[in-house]
């Protein structure tokens, strides 16, 4: 009997841990984030949640700071990811090729990726000092003048982005070197038959052939750009005078610094909806492109 009712329940059975696990690490904090948005909340035992409805999305959407620091995320993670991309793939193309050394080549172009952030940060922000940094030594010995790196409003976020590229371009170069290997010979041999130039087969073959790779890298890294919260925190704490200071560093100030757990569960969720609307696009463009190719 025990038998019979497994075996007619077992579709069940199996897909029961999986939806037990996105209920509890998935719907469930999802559920109670929007809760606490909805509240004035201090965290505090004496003073109880204090219903206030929309009121927080409502300040947000009107509170110049918040507007700030959505444009400050999209220019760290555009301006980054583009010159990652741009980067990734012509080194990995340079360095899918036979040549001695290539194994330690790749080996050193992976460490950045492999440190942890935070340590990555404490060495840029060594870098970044101004009166003792490599960064305003080398400006010295070119006859420049010093500039306050990480100090000024104007340069912090370039020198956030110099950064980023440093560490996470060798993300990019791996997974196009991966899209390298997959693709077909037959193309090459036709186009050198024809006498194709390397850069004609470089832009009328490899680049056509990798959309779709380097699209996966993209998404994969803006993702991760989109939420850069270690090596920000780590080097300016947002500042100066919020300069630096990225949708997930508001969230962060809002509830740990200002004790706003309803303000920050409404930031949460509107940094939430805006991650989806991009990954969304850009999978929908993804599909598209990959058609085409």
């Amino acid at each position: 009997m025990v038998s019979a009712w497994l075996d007619r329940n077992m579709k069940w059975i199996f897909t029961l841990p999986a939806v037990l696990f996105i209920v509890v690490m998935v719907a469930f904090p999802i559920v109670y984030t929007v809760r606490i948005s909805l509240f004035e909340w201090s965290m505090s035992t004496n003073t109880p949640p204090k219903w206030v409805g929309l009121s927080n999305y409502t300040h947000l959407l009107t509170d110049e700071r918040f507007w700030g620091s959505v444009g400050r995320t999209f220019y760290h993670a555009s301006v980054s990811i583009f010159f990652e991309t741009v980067l990734g793939v012509l080194i990995a193309v340079l360095i899918s090729r036979k040549f001695r050394g290539q194994k330690i080549a790749k080996t050193f172009l992976m460490l950045p990726m492999v440190a942890t952030p935070v340590s990555i940060a404490l060495v840029w922000l060594l870098i970044y000092e101004p009166s003792i940094g490599l960064a305003n030594q080398i400006l010295k010995s070119l006859n420049f003048k010093p500039l306050a790196w990480l100090g000024s409003v104007d340069l912090v976020l370039p020198s956030l982005i110099l950064l980023d590229i440093w560490q996470w371009t060798p993300m990019i170069v791996l997974i196009v070197v991966a899209g390298l290997t997959t693709l077909p010979t037959e193309p090459y041999e036709a186009a050198s038959v024809d006498g194709a130039s390397p850069m004609q087969k470089f832009f009328h073959i490899t680049l056509p052939l990798l959309i779709p790779t380097i699209l996966t890298a993209v998404i994969l890294r803006l993702v991760d750009l989109l939420k850069t919260f270690d090596t920000i925190y780590a080097t300016t704490q947002g500042g100066p005078n919020y300069a630096s200071e990225t949708l997930n560093l508001m969230v962060f100030t809002e509830a740990f610094h200002y004790f706003k757990f309803g303000s920050a569960s409404a930031l949460m969720m509107l940094f939430f909806l805006i991650i989806m609307i991009v990954i969304v696009t850009l999978i929908a463009l993804k599909k598209r492109l990959g058609g085409l190719h």
